[in-house]
Order: structure tokens, then sequence, then C-alpha cells
């Protein structure tokens, strides 16, 4: 059974974390020294670097301070940047959850905001420490994917493993998101033919057209050397495996980050900026697109790798499955699944996908991933553009 903390919000989160928010470079290292001084796995740093405002990445850490796996909150500002901390703040208090403001030109520099930054954590951990819990069902649950480190074993056994273990949490109720359109190239007619609706079919066409788009102007597409020396050949036959991950559920829905799923369902995740390029490449790293999925609630994302991978994140769980047997052998201590004995023969996609199935139900009910339990916290926030979701991305239904 699941056991979550119950927010006043309404929501449920498998975790109980105090995030300590810095909301420009300058104030990183304070708010860094601050989690390390209170040396507490659950109290984890997050943040924006950007001294220039941004309205995705205020949309998002906003999504992320009131996630359901976050009790509390304690930002930490420098002063002069335009991130605004004081609506951050509201935001936060708005949804019930204990929140502290810190601003260092006000508080006397680095060493006494470190010192009321400690002081801070303990009356926020305090306040979240008897928080309820209540039972907590598989439909309640929001499970994001994606993968890092594809090698031409990634399309034949984590990620298909992982498309089975969708179709069940699908099944069971639960919301389950996808993700990287620039890694489906060449895969939207057969998404949009699982559409849930004829408009939506035509949005994830033209979602994936707009990343091709996007990364043509770039100059590059989403394949890595590391892809090639994995045995990967092209984009397309990378689009292919990656999308082997949404396993064969109707899709219900498009998110942009900090959308959340209004109802269970298989949702796609829109990364690529709206516009022409303004900020670069759309992820600059896996974290980056596991931030987004977070920011769509996902309380754990399961984390697919052939080269491996050994990132976590703060806030949400990962799951790593390991695609490649060779990989999994040398990475063993940093993989929760080894999908490589499917190609050894010594297990099926379906026995794969029922373990990856069982493992996203035991960390939801407490057991540590991996990742949580070497210490990853990832975390990084980027400069983007969106514009919001029209009417046809998402069911008319809403999440109870």
């Amino acid at each position: 059974m699941i056991e979550a903390w119950l927010r006043q919000d309404g929501r449920k989160g498998i975790r109980n974390v105090v995030a300590v928010a810095y909301l420009v470079e300058c104030a990183h290292h304070v708010a860094r020294r601050i989690v390390d001084k209170a040396d507490d796995p659950d109290v984890q740093l997050i943040g924006f670097p950007g001294c220039y405002p941004n309205a995705y990445a205020a949309k998002v850490m906003e999504a992320i301070a009131t996630h359901p796996n976050v009790g509390g909150l304690v930002i930490v500002s420098l002063g002069c940047e335009s991130f605004n901390r004081e609506r951050l703040l509201a935001v936060a208090r708005a949804s019930g959850r204990p929140a502290e403001l810190l601003v260092i030109q006000e508080a006397g520099g680095t060493a006494a905001t470190i010192a009321a930054g400690l002081e801070a954590v303990e009356r926020v951990r305090a306040a979240i420490a008897d928080a309820p819990r209540v039972a907590m069902g598989v439909e309640e649950l929001v499970v994001g994917t994606i993968c890092g480190g594809s090698d031409g074993t990634s399309g034949i056994t984590a990620n298909p493993a992982v498309g089975r273990a969708f179709d069940r949490l699908v099944a069971d109720g639960a919301a389950c998101i996808f993700e990287e359109t620039g890694e489906l190239v060449g895969c939207e007619t057969i998404m949009a033919d699982r559409a849930r609706t004829p408009e939506l079919a035509v949005a994830i066409e033209q979602c994936v057209q707009k990343a091709e788009r996007y990364y043509t102007i770039m100059g590059f597409g989403s394949f890595a050397p590391g892809n090639a020396e994995g045995g990967l050949t092209t984009q397309e036959e990378k689009s292919m495996g990656a999308y082997s991950k949404s396993g064969s559920s109707t899709i219900d829905g498009i998110l942009k980050p900090g959308d959340v799923p209004p109802t269970g369902g298989l949702y796609l995740l829109d990364v690529v900026p709206d516009g022409e390029p303004r900020f670069g490449f759309p992820n600059i790293s896996d974290n980056a697109e596991i931030v987004e999925l977070i920011a769509c609630g996902a309380h754990l994302t399961l984390f697919t790798t052939g080269r491996g991978s050994v990132v976590g994140s703060a806030i949400s769980p990962v799951i790593k499955i390991c695609a490649n047997p060779d990989t999994g052998r040398r990475l063993a201590a940093d993989m929760d699944v080894n999908a490589g004995r499917i190609l050894e023969g010594d297990a099926t996609l379906e026995q794969v996908g029922t373990e990856i199935y069982d493992k996203v139900l035991a960390v939801a009910a407490g057991e540590r991933s991996i990742s949580e339990s070497l210490g990853h916290q990832e975390f990084i926030l980027t400069y983007k553009a969106f514009d919001p979701i029209g009417p046809e991305c998402l069911p008319a239904r809403t999440r109870a």
C-alpha cells in the first residue's frame, strides 16, 4: 500500500521534501551551503540561474514549489534579480505549504544568510514533520519517462519494457507522461493514429513537426556521438526506440512544462519551445527534461539508458532501467532494473515490464531508488518560451 503525505491543496506526495530554491546564480552558493549543512536527504536544492525574467522558468518553479512531493520551501534571493520572489512565496503559501524568504543583500551577506537559512529549514522541517499520512491508489500516481545515453539495445529492451509498464499503469488509472518530441521525429503519424480525438491527432503531428523545424534551424538533431558509438545509425532509428516507451495505450493529450494531467491516461509532453529559437537547444541535459516532467506533477520518473547514465533528481525519485547487459554489469550499483536480461534470453519484455511496474509501486510506497540512496539530486532549469496549450490538447475530463 502507498502511504502518501496529504497536502492542504488536496494533492498527495510520495516524499516529504523541504526545497531550498535559489532565484539567480548569485545566490546558488549560499543555497547550496544551506542544504549541505542541513545534512538531510529530504532537504534538497532547486533553482534558476538567470538574472533576466522568463515566464517559463517562473511557471516551472511555481509548479515545483507546489509539487505534491514538496512539503515546504525556503527561497534564497540575492535581492536584485528579476525573478519575482514575492510571487513565488505567495504561491507556495497559498497552497498551504510553509515557506520562508531570505534576501542575501538584506540579511547581511553569505555567512549570515546561511545561518538564517539553516534556521528557516528547521522551522519548515518542524512544520511538515506531522503532515498527515493517507492511503494513495495507483490511479493517483503521475509517472514520467525519459531515455538518456541510448544505444542500439535501448529500443529493443528497456524502452519497450517501460511501454509494457506504462500500459499497465494507464489501465490502472494512473497518468503517464512521455516526452522528448525532438526524439520522436518520424513517429508523428503512428502517434497520431493513437490519439483520443482527430483534433488531438493533428496537434500531435504539428508538435513533432515543430520539433523537427527547431532542430533543423539549430543545425543539430537530438542525436549524440554516444548514440552512434552505441550502434544507432539514424535519428529515425533512435526515435522509434524512444517512442516504444509510450506503450500502446490511447494518447489522451499533450502537455507543456508546468501543465498537470487533468486525469489518468497517457500524455505527450511537448518540450520544444514555441516560436523561433531564442535560447539555444531545447534541453541541454537529461535533467532539464526530468525537471519538466516533475513540473507536470510526476511523482517519479522511469529513466532508461543503454550507454549508462547515473543521474537522479531532486524532488521526485528516478528509477534507472539499463537496456544493455554489458552496461548493466559494469554499472550494476547504479541501476534499479536490468532490462539487458531480455537480450540474453534470461527474461521477457512482459517479465521486465512487470518488474518495472512493481518497482514503481515500491518506490511510491517509500523504498529509495538507487539514485536516491546514492545521493543524486541533480536539478537544472533554463530559459525557454511556450505558448499555452489549446483546447484540442487535453480531454474534457478532470482529475479527481
